[in-house]
């Protein structure tokens, strides 16, 4: 007969376990490895119209509490109907079969998991079906456990990664007239954009925007507070289109705060350094002149994107700042990268300032959703990563310095501004 301090110690544990609340994360959250046609992921319904085996169904998750972890699936299928399922979690693969109900979603019992250690985990859910069988309508992910205490997923049906962010010190400069840096993105996935040059009134940097289009990209925001529709700016807000590049298409864009777009269509390329320079010139108190130049790496020399006429402005660039982003929702597995050097800005007395620090901030997504982001340094230059579900997590607000490189670039003289 057990003593009454064991006996009283074997209940807690029997009852804290059965009173483990099960941890649901919707299938919106999911991701399709790889992506499938005909198959769809929504905020409403969930996951419909799986029926190919060779995609896969893919949760990920960041387990803090090593242990046991009971894993199983909330789904619908047509009543009488059975799917064979698998999922794997940990190294470790086991099967089920779901018998359909109609419209009463059944919950497939996939056992115990032994997670070892804490840190993100995958969760592999297989169709072993005929192709063209329905899997399933999934619903939910269920999680049961002591590893499924304080575990964190995104739970949102937004699933990009953390935009992550650089930010440049200018305090102690005035007058800043120009901008320098390099990029080089290592990790180029669909629907990203890294953004080299970003001041208070706009952005430059490299997006990809498709499988077979990259661009470089310019943009100046009006003055005013719309944050849609351009056509509710009125002229006296609008930021004007001085002069653009040979092969530079320009326009409108809003969504996002309104203002002045422009892009180049190029296939920068993944691993090799892109070099962004935006200069401020200020004609009068209530206007600046923003321009961005990129040196063209086949050219060998800078070309001039587009050259914006700011309204309600008159002071120069600063609030500097680089950043990587994933502008599309749902590709937020998949890792994003780039290498961030050689800054210098100039004041309007001439003088070049290398810019040797830099700190970390992150957006919402950041905070609460997505851990897999940081920031670090390496080969002398700061780097941005974000997504992936990879291990490494830096503080928001943290400051790194970069080794000097003592001379700006020599070849930082471009032709004259357009007035």
């Amino acid at each position: 007969m057990k003593s009454f301090p064991i006996l009283a110690a074997w209940l807690l544990a029997a009852f804290t376990s059965l009173a483990q609340p099960a941890l649901r994360v919707p299938a919106f959250t999911a991701y399709f490895d790889p992506d499938v046609e005909g198959a769809q992921i929504s905020g409403r319904s969930g996951i419909t119209g799986w029926e190919d085996p060779k995609t896969s169904v893919l949760w990920f998750g960041h387990i803090k509490t090593p242990g046991q972890l009971e894993c199983a699936v909330s789904l619908r299928l047509p009543a009488g109907v059975e799917s064979k399922l698998r999922l794997t979690v940990a190294g470790k693969s086991r099967e089920a079969t779901a018998k359909g109900a109609g419209d009463e979603p059944v919950s497939v019992a996939f056992g115990s998991f032994d997670v070892a250690a804490a840190g993100f985990q995958k969760f592999a859910l297989e169709s072993l079906n005929v192709a063209g069988k329905p899997a399933g309508d999934i619903e939910a992910l269920q999680l049961s456990g002591p590893a499924a205490a304080d575990a964190q997923f995104n739970l949102k049906p937004r699933r990009n990664t953390a935009s992550v962010h650089l930010s440049y010190p200018t305090k102690e400069f005035t007058n800043v007239n120009a901008f320098y840096c390099e990029v080089t993105a290592t990790e180029t996935p669909l629907w990203t954009y890294f953004e080299a040059a970003g001041w208070h009134r706009g952005y430059f940097g490299m997006q990809v925007n498709s499988p077979t289009e990259r661009r470089i990209i310019f943009s100046v925001w009006d003055s005013g507070n719309e944050a849609v529709s351009r056509n509710k700016v009125g002229q006296e807000d609008r930021v004007t289109l001085l002069a653009k590049g040979e092969g530079v298409n320009a326009g409108d864009f809003g969504n996002e705060g309104t203002g002045g777009h422009s892009h180049l269509v190029y296939d920068w390329k993944t691993g090799e350094k892109q070099r962004f320079l935006v200069t401020a010139k200020v004609p009068d108190a209530t206007h600046t002149i923003y321009t961005g130049y990129w040196y063209h790496p086949e050219q060998k020399k800078w070309m001039l994107i587009s050259s914006w006429k700011a309204p309600k402005d008159g002071a120069y660039l600063h609030g500097l700042y680089s950043f990587v982003e994933n502008f599309g929702g749902d590709n937020g597995l998949l890792h994003r990268q780039a290498f961030y050097g050689n800054q210098w800005l100039r004041t309007a007395d001439g003088a070049w300032h290398e810019v040797l620090t830099a700190s970390f901030s992150h957006d919402p997504t950041g905070r609460n959703d997505r851990f897999d982001r940081y920031m670090g340094l390496e080969h002398g230059e700061f780097f941005l990563s974000t997504g992936g579900f990879l291990p490494g997590f830096t503080k928001f607000g943290e400051k790194f310095t970069r080794p000097a490189l003592g001379a700006a670039p020599a070849d930082l003289v471009l032709p004259p501004l357009p007035e």
